[in-house]
């Protein structure tokens, strides 16, 4: 019979290959867990040694996502991920001074063209939109193709 790893160690497992936030890895855990009260102690354990992290994780996604993705699309990853609203609101500020130059990026990219007509602008903002880039910052990239081109 084969001995069952201790939560400590699936969660060390789980950490070594990439950041997770305490309600991530509180659900891969759950089913390896005998009660609520050991997973959320073993949960606190690695909290005190470092090895869980929620900075951690919002500095990962927002190293991964920054250049593809809007402000509104990673806020919504981080709410998913369960990291406290406080460690979001201080990524958004620092992202927000990027956003502009990434949509305008991925907006070169993928079109490189100005819209000729109402069609092509509304492809061209559902696409932005679509990446999580708010109204406004896609009205400027798409007021400034004309310059950018």
């Amino acid at each position: 019979m084969p001995i069952k790893p201790s939560l400590q160690t699936l969660a060390v497992g789980y950490l070594a290959r990439r950041e997770y936030s305490r309600l991530e890895l509180e659900k891969k855990l759950a089913e390896h867990a005998q009660t609520p009260e050991a997973l959320s102690e073993a949960l606190d354990a690695l909290e005190q040694r470092g090895l869980l992290s929620a900075e951690r994780v919002v500095e990962q996604v927002l190293h991964g996502r920054r250049h593809k993705y809007g402000a509104q699309r990673i806020r919504h990853e981080l709410k998913e991920k369960g990291i406290a609203e406080h460690l979001i609101d201080m990524a958004m500020v620092n992202l927000k001074e990027t956003e502009l130059d990434a949509a305008r990026e991925i907006w070169r990219k993928k079109f490189g063209v100005i819209p000729e007509n109402m069609k092509e602008r509304s492809k061209q903002a559902r696409f932005l939109a679509g990446r999580g880039y708010s109204a406004e910052i896609i009205r400027q990239v798409l007021a400034c193709s004309d310059e950018d081109v």
